[in-house]
C-alpha cells in the first residue's frame, strides 16, 4: 500500500514538471485554442468522476470526500477556464460605436471642439474666453 501510494506520489510530481515545462513553452497566440481544448478534456474528467463517485460500492468517508473535493475543483477549472476563453475571445470582437453624450452644445446643434490636452469644449465657449 504504501509503495504503490509513494510511486503514485512520484508520478504525481513529475506530470507537474512536465505539465510546467510544456506550458510554459507555448506562445500567448496559441493560449486561447488550447484553454479551450483543455476545457472540453476536463469535462470528460469531471463526468468521469461523478460516475466513479456513482458506482463505488461501500465507499469510505475519505474516498467520498475526495471524489467531490475534486469535482468541484475540476468544476471551477472548467467554468473559470470558459469565462476566461469568453473574455479572451471577446476582445476579438468589433465595438459598438459610443453613442453621443447629451452635452449642451450637441443639444443646441453646435460642433463640439478638442484640443489637445483639454476637456471638449464648444465654439460658444472659446469665443467667451478670448
Amino acid at each position: 500500500m504504501t509503495e504503490d501510494l509513494l510511486a503514485d506520489l512520484a508520478i504525481l510530481v513529475l506530470a507537474g514538471f512536465v505539465g510546467f515545462a510544456v506550458i510554459s513553452k507555448v506562445p500567448n497566440t496559441l493560449h486561447t485554442p488550447l484553454m479551450s481544448g483543455t476545457n472540453a478534456i476536463h469535462g470528460i474528467v469531471l463526468i468521469g468522476g461523478i460516475v466513479v463517485l456513482g458506482r463505488l460500492e461501500n465507499p469510505s468517508v475519505l474516498d467520498s470526500v475526495i471524489l467531490v473535493v475534486a469535482i468541484v475543483f475540476g468544476m471551477i477549472n472548467v467554468v473559470g477556464g470558459f469565462l476566461v476563453t469568453d473574455r479572451m475571445l471577446a476582445m476579438f470582437k468589433p465595438k459598438k460605436a459610443p453613442e453621443a453624450q447629451g452635452t449642451g452644445a450637441s443639444r443646441r446643434g453646435e460642433r463640439e471642439q478638442t484640443s489637445p490636452g483639454r476637456r471638449p469644449f464648444s465654439a460658444e465657449h472659446e469665443a467667451e474666453r478670448r
